[in-house]
């Protein structure tokens, strides 16, 4: 049996901040006691001290290896989870898609075939509901007894994801008699599609045009709308990717209206605006996702969600297109830019630096980037958290050294860094997947084929 002992560093869950020593056996944490209580001994020793311990990011919002407009998100499992790794995430939830005209138990199978053998941290799956019918729906609950345990809907894209109100209600009565949790992309694409035609018509081509017609208001019309759906149907709703304030607005006053509705934020919201799509020289490309980044007004209204818990999560959306090559399937149509951006390295990072700036607390950070994730999703205690019997997925934390982002040091399988130069205070120094050793003292030490397959339970917030 394999013991680690981690001495000497501050403990930080999303509940408690103690200096406590850790014990690893094999792959669980088996005890936490006070430095200086104990007599343990292990064949490794890790001396944390002036430094954070805390648990692996779970990354609940990752698209690996996904076909988009004729292209192909740019980071596999393999290089994507070992950027993970590298950026103190240990687990990630992708999304299987359901191919049209499909099951979706082919969806899954191949998403797995993609995954098996080539991840260097623990992954789940999410299953994307491109057809939603009898049979579809049925297979919902098989799906579940499989470990997956949410399903995404998209109100956006029509002719690719886009699903109507009628095929969202049904989903979600479906998840309130099974217990899945429906995912919804909540923007309304019908009339986007409109402003897009009407947009290039009057020579509208550049890249911050791609956040001009996604309107804030058609964000939150479609976050009103997929509430509204859930409350009918009696099931619960989160919503991805939120970026505009007036669809915080919906959310928060749903919740105070006591509805189970949930939602995420990711990291370009709150760091990023339209101010980079305007970039010039088609640069801007390089920040187009969906839903888009808004003006930097918008980022006051995200952090306060996130603080009142009105926002429950933060995950990357990583989707990440090369500029070169990908990006530029766009240049004089900003409609044709692979929708993306890379990110899953520097979630955990990128939230510390918020503690730095006073946006959250510690504590908060953890919440926010591994236990409500891990909660959300069907993953808590054994992820999420430092606790006896949890997985060891383990990051020592150096929350004093300083690093510049870059795309010359990133690890991710993509040409540039959406946060060029920016410097930031803290990093990640030591990481620990299921008690293995994936990053030791800045150094990549992982495997691909260390990461393991793991089934979900059922939402937890419920």
């Amino acid at each position: 049996m394999a013991r680690t002992l981690i001495t000497g560093g501050l403990v930080i869950t999303a509940s408690d901040e103690l200096h406590m020593d850790v014990l690893v056996e094999d792959s669980r944490i088996v005890a936490l006691a006070t430095p200086g209580s104990h007599g343990w001994t292990a064949d490794r020793l890790v001396d944390a001290r002036g430094k954070y311990v805390i648990p692996g990011g779970v990354d609940g919002h990752t698209h690996m290896e996904m076909p988009f407009g004729g292209t192909m998100s740019s980071d596999t499992f393999e290089t994507g989870t070992r950027a993970a790794a590298w950026g103190g995430t240990t687990t990630i939830v992708d999304f299987a898609i359901q191919p049209k005209g499909g099951s979706l138990r082919e969806g899954l199978d191949t998403w797995h075939e993609k995954a098996d053998g080539n991840c260097a941290v623990d992954y789940g799956f999410h299953m994307i509901m491109s057809d939603v019918n009898e049979s579809s729906l049925k297979q919902m609950d098989t799906l579940i007894a499989a470990g997956v345990t949410s399903f995404k809907l998209f109100t956006a894209y029509p002719g690719v994801f886009y699903s109507d109100d009628g095929q969202i209600l049904r989903a979600m009565q479906r998840a309130g008699t099974n217990g899945g949790l429906v995912m919804m992309h909540a923007e309304n694409g019908i009339a986007i599609d409109v402003l897009v035609e009407q947009a290039l018509a009057r020579g509208e081509r550049d890249p911050r045009h791609h956040g001009e017609v996604r309107r804030a208001l058609l964000e939150a019309e479609a976050t009103h709308r997929v509430i509204r759906l859930s409350q009918v149907a009696g099931a619960p709703v989160y919503v991805v990717h939120v970026s505009a304030r007036e669809a915080l607005a919906e959310l928060t006053r749903a919740r105070d209206e006591g509805l189970p509705v949930f939602g995420e934020t990711c990291p370009q919201y709150l760091f990023l605006s339209t101010d980079n799509l305007a970039e010039p020289d088609f640069e801007g490309a390089k920040y187009v996702c969906s839903t888009p980044l808004r003006p930097k007004e918008h980022q006051a209204a995200l952090w306060r969600g996130l603080r009142t818990d009105d926002l429950q999560v933060v995950s990357t959306d990583h989707c990440p297109f090369c500029f070169k090559g990908q990006k530029d399937m766009g240049i004089g149509d900003f409609s044709k830019i692979p929708n993306g951006m890379p990110g899953v390295e520097h979630r955990m990072d990128l939230l510390h630096q918020a503690v730095v700036d006073g946006h959250i607390s510690r504590r908060r950070w953890i919440e926010i980037a591994c236990a409500a994730p891990a909660r959300m999703f069907g993953l808590y205690p054994r992820k999420g958290t430092i606790a006896p019997g949890t997985d060891a997925d383990i990051v020592v934390y150096d929350p004093e050294a300083e690093q510049v982002l870059s795309a010359g040091t990133h690890h991710m399988n993509v040409d540039y860094s959406a946060y060029e130069g920016k410097r930031i205070t803290g990093r990640v120094e030591t990481v620990f997947s299921r008690g293995v050793p994936v990053v030791e003292g800045g150094t990549y030490v992982g495997r691909a084929g260390h990461g393991a397959y793991v089934p979900r339970g059922l939402c937890q917030y419920l």
